[in-house]
């Protein structure tokens, strides 16, 4: 059985901000990902990982493949608003 460890921020900033995901770093910056720009710090921190490559902000009701946030210009933005 795999462990999976849960995603955690590291750093907030007025560009964006840094995922931990297991060993790796990502940064998902709010020009790519905008629907977190006037999210709050709990918000943005409250991350849910349903599977490997995916992530779930439940209070945001934001879902992303990993992989969109390691490649953003090969995912464009979607809204279902």
């Amino acid at each position: 059985m795999t462990l999976r460890m849960s995603p955690t921020v590291s750093i907030t900033s007025n560009k964006g901000f840094w995922l931990l995901l297991e060993e790796e770093e990502l940064h998902l910056p709010y020009a790519d990902f905008p629907w977190f720009k006037k999210a709050t710090m709990e918000q943005i921190t409250s991350i849910e990982r349903p599977a490997p490559d995916h992530l779930y902000w439940p209070m945001l009701d934001v879902d992303l493949s990993v992989q969109s946030i390691r490649l953003p210009a090969a995912f464009p933005l979607m809204s279902h608003r």
